[in-house]
């Protein structure tokens, strides 16, 4: 490259760090590198989410050593015009504008603040911002809470290749070994020589609905005493069962009433049926499903008032027929081939008829022959007029098919069951001896018992059949397998995501937990009301409200509300917004089942003013640059290169933008 030869030029452009850092080919590849980084993270943020492109592309280190080298191009780009001369100010503003927009990215990451805040109603102000980045916290025996980073998206720890945390105040040494995208948690009690709570493991199962449960119950505790199949409950109390079990009893009427009654049937169980009264009383129909033949779907076989009639399944699926010589219509409402019920609701779990099974609904006029309760058995009220599966309850709610099991002080066990079928009974279970429940064919056994036990979860990785299940199934949290080591011993323990775990260090316990990063803000939010308004006819929500105080620690307060798109800030100020150090405090998520409860998102970006002034000059310079004619001189009559003979008016142009 030819050499300077005004005396007025300064020496420097002809360092060649500073010409690699103006050069046309460094910004090229700059800017390559950058769209194609752009159009990756697009994808991973559709594929995944924008955790997965924060972490591979946005947040990456690599990314942000682009983007300082992008502004380093731009900065020395602008300084190889020196002197700058009036048609150079297009291309200036240009680049100062590009270079204050990474500038204020760059604040933003550093200073900015981005979380959600969980608020209940009634309860005290917080500050802890629950942030999209994963932590591990350590309780340690001298007081202090440390956290340490635990993000594995990629590269995640082995025992090969453990992640060092260093030495607790114990002398104990930290490490994560192994991380699971899913952890599931089963309760395993401990034997104890005298107090904590008796406890039971019992296996309960159907050949009908080749369903095989098991579990551990802890007498009267709040999360582990109660056991639900959603068709029935299960608990565990302490005492004796009742000894005069009372039996239930219905009332018959003369009266003829309008009936409907919605029934499973099952073809491997042909005098096993589940039945439940929607409206006036049973109709005492007898259901039967015919085996399938020659890739049929079988036939309903229905017993009603000593006359019979049969229905063919596949072609009268969704139909109401008449019953003949009855009152009485029937409409097969679904079919399933390989019935099984998994969380909670009836399904089919493959296309070949390993269990088919039925659900019926028959309706007329009569006079019933059993007046029962009209409330749906599985809970959530009546049946759906059109013929669905009934619904489960809800979580709280009481299933009518019910099993209280009782544990004496001198380790007798009695029951007390509840059965749609059966009636209340009552009396005395031993170990490993079956008890029918009359809930269809389920068959429960109780294998072991311990007068004293304490609480304790075995969490393990979650098996890939566990994991593939229905769309509704719950969602597992991820974990962490942490390893401790002190005196020669090592002990290495899951952690899942939300959960709290006792490490047995010396001379003290050390608590670990994993979970969402939490930081600490200088205000503190109080959730004052939530509101959530319907629409017109209907229980849909509409949109939701939180009402707000919002307090500083010198004292200073403010109210306010935020709905959907409509936030408010904290403090509102003008200098305070336009600089962006303030809090915007945004409508998050709701909980349907706890109106007293509100999510907030906060929100703080110190570079919000510098991007929105770099965006401003880039379109000034642009439009400068393309527009207004003084500013385009260079593009008049003098090329601009990069190599060969330079004008002889002018210093050499290294930079291609603002041609």
């Amino acid at each position: 490259m030819a050499k300077i030869s005004r005396s007025d030029q300064p020496v420097w452009p002809e360092n060649a760090i500073f010409q690699f850092f103006a050069s046309l080919k460094l910004a090229v590849v700059l800017l390559a590198v950058l769209i194609a980084g752009a159009i990756v993270g697009t994808l991973y943020e559709s594929s995944f989410d924008a955790k997965v492109a924060r972490a591979y592309v946005y947040g990456a280190p690599w990314f942000n050593a682009w983007l300082v080298l992008l502004g380093a191009n731009l900065t020395v780009s602008a300084l190889s015009r020196w002197p700058w001369k009036k048609y150079h100010s297009a291309f200036l503003i240009t680049h100062l504008g590009i270079i204050t927009l990474l500038i204020g990215s760059l604040v933003g990451r550093i200073l900015g603040v981005e979380g959600t805040i969980t608020l209940f109603k009634g309860e005290a102000p917080t500050n802890r911002l629950l942030v999209d980045q994963h932590q591990l916290r350590v309780h340690d025996i001298d007081g202090i809470i440390k956290g340490y980073p635990a993000e594995f998206l990629h590269h995640p720890p082995s025992p090969q290749h453990p992640k060092n945390l260093g030495a607790l105040a114990s002398g104990a040494r930290l490490q994560i070994v192994d991380y699971a995208l899913e952890i599931e948690g089963k309760l395993n009690p401990k034997p104890l020589k005298d107090g904590g709570a008796p406890a039971i493991h019992f296996k309960i199962e159907t050949a009908m609905m080749n369903q095989h449960l098991e579990s551990w119950l802890m007498a009267d505790d709040p999360q582990h005493g109660n056991f639900s199949m959603g068709l029935a409950n299960i608990e565990l109390k302490r005492g004796s069962a009742p000894t005069s079990p009372s039996s239930i009893t219905s009332t018959s009427k003369n009266e003829e009433k309008d009936l409907e009654e919605s029934i499973f049937a099952f073809s491997k169980a042909p005098d096993e049926q589940i039945g439940h009264v929607n409206k006036g009383g049973s109709t005492g129909a007898k259901v039967q499903l015919e085996p399938p033949r020659n890739r049929n779907k079988g036939r309903v076989l229905i017993s009603l008032g000593g006359k019979e009639s049969s229905f063919d399944v596949a072609e009268n699926v969704g139909r109401e027929m008449k019953i003949e010589k009855t009152p009485f219509t029937l409409k097969i409402d679904n079919y399933w081939a390989d019935f099984r019920i998994e969380n909670g609701k009836p399904g089919s779990i493959s296309d070949q008829p390993n269990n088919p099974a039925v659900l019926v609904t028959i309706r007329g006029k009569a006079v019933p022959t059993t007046i029962v309760e009209t409330k749906n058995p599985h809970g959530g009220g009546e049946l759906p007029t059109t013929g669905g599966p009934p619904t489960m309850p809800a979580v709280g709610d009481a299933a009518p098919n019910h099993l209280t099991l009782f544990v004496a002080n001198d380790g007798a066990i009695s029951y007390e069951l509840l059965s749609r079928k059966s009636g209340k009974s009552s009396g005395k279970i031993d170990i490993n001896k079956s008890l029918t429940t009359g809930w269809a064919d389920w068959q429960l056994v109780i294998d072991k018992a311990m007068p004293h036990a304490e609480q304790w979860m075995d969490f393990t990785p979650a098996k890939s059949e566990t994991t593939s299940t229905s769309a509704g199934a719950a969602e597992l949290p991820d974990g962490v397998r942490i390893r401790v080591e002190q005196n020669g011993e090592t002990l290495e323990q899951w952690v899942p995501a939300g959960w709290q775990v006792t490490v047995p260090t010396l001379p003290n316990e050390t608590m670990v937990a994993y979970g969402w990063k939490t930081l600490p803000l200088p205000i503190g939010l109080e959730l004052l009301d939530f509101e959530v308004k319907r629409n017109e006819g209907s229980d849909s929500p509409a949109g939701f409200k939180s009402t707000l105080r919002v307090s500083s620690s010198d004292g200073e307060s403010a109210t306010g509300a935020c709905w959907m798109n409509h936030p408010f800030s904290y403090p509102s100020s003008w200098l305070r917004t336009w600089t962006g150090f303030t809090y915007k405090i945004s409508q998050a998520s709701w909980n349907p089942e706890n109106l007293g409860q509100s999510s907030v998102q906060i929100l703080r970006d110190p570079g919000w003013l510098l991007k929105w002034i770099g965006s401003l000059l880039v379109v000034i310079g642009v439009f400068m640059m393309f527009y207004l004619q003084p500013y385009r001189k260079q593009t008049e009559g003098e090329p601009i290169t990069l190599t060969g003979p330079k004008p002889p008016k002018r210093a050499q142009e290294l930079h291609p933008v603002a041609r």
